[in-house]
């Protein structure tokens, strides 16, 4: 359905961040409709059925610990839940690293895992308190510098850089020499300590599904490419819409290309290979990490966390590498992951995400501008932390700058901490 000839406020793109702002607008009786070139609403948040399994765009998560979590029904998407914790690989062995706060019986193996000395984990531990509990205020305001040089300062130790946090974090922040501010890593980290991660019955695209859910569907316009915008207008190949405000709320380079000004890019990326195995090797559900000088950052049966991403009970596997493979290249990698023989290995599909995240590298730039004056504004995770979590803040953030143009003197609601 085309746009109306005259909205309110359009809202361009119909990922975690414009739907964001749209159910917010909404709420407070504003006229909005939503745009996007997409046939589905959730962005970069997309599923699909390959041969009665359900793969999503790229190895995704939903992770409870990030605070927007909360504007979600999170009972309503049915979640399947990963342990807190990873399988890594050492000595020909695979050995559980765990949190035991959540799985007290695997907390001797913990301690026996080859990840350095004791002393070594006392200080993975210390590093795990200090971003888990510590204020965020104190958190931001900590020197800044690389990842890596963060965690070196910790103490964690070169075995425990190189086996756990440098693979685990590399499927993360998609890069492995984690150039990435140490105040996003606290962020990170923060989110994994204080939450849990899973997966949606439905796969990763019913998240912004559900948000899209509470829009009227005629205000939802799917499949409509914008080709030009500015603070009164946005044209598509249909026609023009005029409008008292406009938000471009799409991908980085999409925004960079409608709004010249602003400066945003998406450089990582990720390549994640679906295999099916008769049965999962494991018993719990554990990713499982690459090993040091492989090709893999990680490799996991997502059906043990989330049976329904299987028909039938056999076990899904999604495997990643952060530059372009082709199966067959990582093959024998993802059956030694998974302790399989590759002859196990029935290879589904592989997906490259080019686009897949905005970097995060110091300075960190949190709470970029996002009204940009005349009525135009613009948000996504390159506002904010390349996250669900920067996409979904960067929205409210934007709702509530939009609010204050259309209305100035009324007060505008937080809708809670950003």
């Amino acid at each position: 359905m085309p746009l109306p000839a005259r909205a309110e406020v359009v809202v361009v793109g119909a990922g975690l961040a414009g739907l964001s702002v749209a159910t917010r607008l909404a709420a407070a009786g504003r006229d909005v409709h939503v745009v996007d070139a997409a046939a589905h609403a959730g962005g970069r948040l997309s599923s699909e059925r390959i041969d009665g399994f359900l793969v999503d765009r790229g190895f995704q998560v939903f992770n409870t610990g990030y605070p927007r979590v909360a504007d979600l029904d999170v009972d309503a998407l049915d979640m399947g839940w990963f342990g807190t914790g990873a399988t890594v690989w050492a000595d020909g062995r695979a050995h559980s690293v765990v949190d035991p706060r959540r799985h007290p019986a695997g907390t001797w193996e913990t301690v026996r895992s080859p990840l350095g000395s004791l002393l070594r984990k006392a200080a993975i531990a210390g590093f795990s308190v200090r971003a888990g509990y510590e204020p965020v205020t104190r958190l931001l305001s900590a020197r800044e510098r690389s990842a890596e040089q963060a965690l070196r300062s910790a103490c964690v130790g070169e075995v425990a850089m190189e086996r756990f946090f440098r693979p685990f974090l590399a499927g993360v922040l998609l890069e492995s020499a984690l150039e990435t501010s140490s105040r996003y890593l606290d962020l990170v980290w923060r989110s994994f300590i204080r939450g849990r991660v899973g997966l949606p019955a439905a796969g990763m695209q019913s998240v912004g599904e559900q948000l899209a859910g509470r829009l009227d569907p005629d205000r939802v316009h799917l499949c409509v490419r914008v080709e030009q915008v500015d603070g009164r207008s946005v044209r598509t190949a249909t026609g023009t819409t005029t409008a008292d405000a406009v938000v471009v709320a799409t991908d980085p380079d999409t925004a960079a290309a409608l709004i010249p000004v602003v400066e945003a890019s998406a450089p990582r990326q990720v390549t994640t290979h679906l295999h099916v195995l008769p049965a999962s090797p494991w018993q719990h559900p554990l990713i499982v990490l690459g090993t040091p000088g492989g090709r893999l950052v990680n490799s996991v049966v997502v059906s043990d966390a989330q049976p329904a991403y299987s028909p039938d009970g056999r076990a899904l596997v999604a495997s990643s590498t952060l530059t372009p493979t082709r199966e067959a290249e990582v093959r024998e990698e993802v059956a030694r992951a998974q302790g399989v023989s590759s002859a196990d290995l029935e290879h589904l599909t592989s997906v490259t995400v080019t686009g897949a995240q905005p970097a995060a590298t110091p300075p960190l730039q949190l709470r970029r501008p996002v009204d940009l004056g005349g009525g135009l504004f613009v948000c996504g995770d390159h506002r904010d932390t390349p996250s669900i979590q920067g996409a979904m803040a960067s929205g409210a953030r934007t709702a509530r700058a939009v609010l204050r143009r259309l209305s100035p003197t009324a007060a505008v609601p937080t809708g809670g901490p950003a």
